[in-house]
Order: C-alpha cells, then structure tokens, then sequence
C-alpha cells in the first residue's frame, strides 16, 4: 500500500511540517494493532471448572508442592466445584507457587484470581471462582486440617 498522499491545508500554504510525517499512519498498521490488542485481550483457552482445576493441579505439581489434594465440592456448597490443598516446604516456596499459579492461571485463562496470604507465606488462599486453592506451609496446614472438614468421612478416617 502507497503512504498516504500529503495534503495541504487550505489557507496555510499547503506547507508540510515535520509533525505532517508523525501524525500520518497506514490502515494496515491500525488493523493489525486492532488485531494484535484482541488477541491479548481474549484467552487462550475456555475456562471451565475442569480445565482450571487440570491446570492448577498441573502449575502445582511444576513447582514441587508436596501432599496435593483434590476435593470435590459440587453438592456441598455453592462457593466453587472443587478445592485444592497443597503443602510448601518454606514460607519462600509457598509465595512462588502461589505466584507461578496465579500467572499462569492469567496467561491460560485470562482470569483474574483473588489472592490472600502470600506476603507471610505461611497460608496462601487463590479464589479462581470455581476452583479454590490453599497452599500451606506443613505446620500450618497440620493445624487447620482442612481436608478433614471437606472430604467425606471415609475418606477423613484414613
């Protein structure tokens, strides 16, 4: 595509000015920002229930947390589908894991989590709307046990 031809302002001269050069842009360049901005804006991949909690079940084993467990809360309470318990072995490991998933949740997805915790490190709590996940440090998890509160009773007893 030729550049756009140059045009005179009636009454001034016609005379062109360095700016004349700056302010002109190509169609092309627009549409292919346009582009480029929707692009960025949508998500790489539908986000349901199941392929959120594949992917935070996925970033936690990427980062080495230890004893993951899955619970199925369909049924039980209408505040998401499932719940995800995982353990750090410091109060630094936790804070990464609990970055590395909301990132990568945000780069899959495109959604926005909500995050509480990660500045001590010792219980970090990602809200993805469906999926929730902890991530403790050994001690801490030892004392709240969640997984006793959540999981069915047979599944408590062992």
């Amino acid at each position: 595509m030729l550049p756009l031809p140059y045009l005179g302002v009636a009454g001034f001269g016609g005379a062109l000015t360095k700016e004349d050069d700056v302010l002109s842009f190509s169609a092309e360049a627009v549409q292919a920002a346009d582009g480029a901005a929707a692009m960025m804006a949508a998500p790489k991949t539908q986000a349901t229930s199941e392929g959120i909690l594949a992917a935070v079940l996925s970033s936690l084993g990427d980062d080495k947390a230890e004893d993951i467990v899955q619970i199925d809360l369909r049924g039980k309470t209408a505040m998401g589908d499932h719940m995800v318990i995982c353990s750090g072995r410091s109060s630094r490991q936790v804070a990464a894991i609990s970055e590395k998933l909301v990132e990568r949740l945000k780069a899959t997805f495109g959604i926005s989590t909500r995050i509480e915790g990660k500045d001590t490190g010792d219980w970090v709590l990602i809200d993805t709307g469906d999926v929730i996940v902890h991530v403790f440090r050994p001690e801490v998890r030892e004392f709240y046990q969640l997984e006793k509160m959540w999981q069915p009773s047979a599944a408590a007893a062992n």
